[in-house]
């Protein structure tokens, strides 16, 4: 057998022409494939910055929300109700909301300003520059320092700014896991220093974060939440939720669905055709073996490791070419937002694997039909 897959390589690698068309086919589909998808997730993965920044065991809101941005503000009450749910272990008020930044040269640019309860501070940043103390003085704002920091004129630790005709006095330089999606800077103060400084109606608690006692205590506490009239997630279940809108109500997941289908087709269909013609133009050859003795399972050995070599190969190229690709971009664009990920390159395995299922299946049905009387005769 192994010198039987010799002799296959042999003739798949020969013909350089027909293997080089081979590999663009597949890595041009594992290439488009993985871009896309990557870019789906990068998507999802920011979509659900401020959650996985904050990193809340459990998520209070109003059932309407359907995503992080979308805030609905809660009656005080709610806090004070959940707090006295048993089993939890501390419940805090989270403030996301948005205003606009006068800059010091006159222009202005819309910020996110995430309000952290004023006594625990959960769910701050991890600071690089400045006292998270420092939060707690007059104006005092942190200032998340990510890709989208140049729209704020690239501040430093005492940079002043005006937000609503408020002054704010930038205190602190931090970094967080995930950028915001949609390209806009993002300032953390306090709970009641963002009820002051920016417009808001009757009720002002966009979120309850809460930490649960134990894990069993979790489900018990969205339960009786549940039967408040709100909604109690846990981090996983608030981004999944997340993500279903964005990819069923929006365009978003039909549009990267359309695209990934059809990075498959083109790859199927140039792996194949080529794949095709391959077997038609060597022929001869496997029937002068199946005349010398080589069996047909023999035959169809040769095939398959021809066809999965190629794929494999294909899908690393693709892989690695698409790698560079995202590296390069955000080397030029820092907020381009995909991510390669287990689920990318489990998909495109997937379709590589029927790829090569497929354009195996068409040089099988070809070769098994040869005679050897036929190929001599000719």
């Amino acid at each position: 057998m192994l010198g039987i897959l010799k002799i296959a390589y042999k003739l798949l690698v020969n013909d350089r022409s027909k293997f080089a068309a081979l590999l663009v086919g597949i890595t041009f589909a594992v290439f488009l494939m993985i871009q896309m998808t990557s870019l789906f997730s990068g998507v999802l993965n920011r979509s659900s910055a401020t959650v996985i920044n904050i990193g809340a065991k459990i998520w209070v809101m109003d059932p309407a929300v359907q995503t992080v941005a979308n805030t609905i503000p809660m009656p005080d009450f709610v806090l004070d109700e959940v707090r006295s749910i048993p089993g939890v272990n501390y419940a805090v008020p989270l403030y996301s909301g948005s205003g606009l930044v006068k800059l010091h040269d006159g222009t202005y640019q819309a910020v996110n300003v995430v309000g952290l309860d004023d006594s625990s501070l959960f769910g701050r940043p991890r600071l690089i520059e400045g006292n998270i103390q420092d939060i707690f003085a007059e104006n005092g704002f942190i200032l998340i320092h990510d890709s989208e920091v140049p729209k704020l004129k690239n501040p430093k630790i005492g940079t002043e700014f005006e937000l609503n005709e408020h002054r704010g006095k930038i205190v602190g330089i931090a970094e967080v896991a995930t950028s915001g999606l949609f390209g806009v800077p993002t300032l953390y103060t306090t709970y009641n220093r963002a009820l002051q400084y920016l417009p808001n109606p009757r009720f002002t608690i966009s979120y309850i974060l809460v930490d649960p006692k134990t894990e069993k205590d979790a489900i018990e506490i969205e339960n009786k939440v549940k039967s408040m009239g709100y909604l109690a997630l846990t981090k996983d279940e608030f981004m999944a939720k997340i993500s279903n809108f964005y990819t069923y109500q929006t365009g978003l997941g039909t549009n990267m669905l359309l695209m990934t289908v059809i990075s498959f087709i083109v790859g199927l269909s140039i792996s194949g055709q080529t794949f095709y013609t391959f077997i038609l133009e060597n022929l001869e050859k496997f029937g002068a073996l199946k005349a010398i003795g080589a069996k047909s399972s023999e035959l169809v050995s040769m095939i398959l490791f021809q066809a999965t070599f190629t794929a494999l190969t294909g899908y690393g190229v693709g892989i690695g070419l698409c790698g560079i690709m995202i590296w390069l971009a955000r080397l030029r664009i820092p907020d381009y937002a995909a991510i390669i990920t287990f689920w990318n390159i489990g998909l495109a395995f997937v379709m590589v694997v029927v790829i090569a299922g497929i354009s195996s299946y068409i040089g099988v049905r070809k070769v098994l039909k040869i005679e050897p009387f036929d190929i001599f005769r000719g």
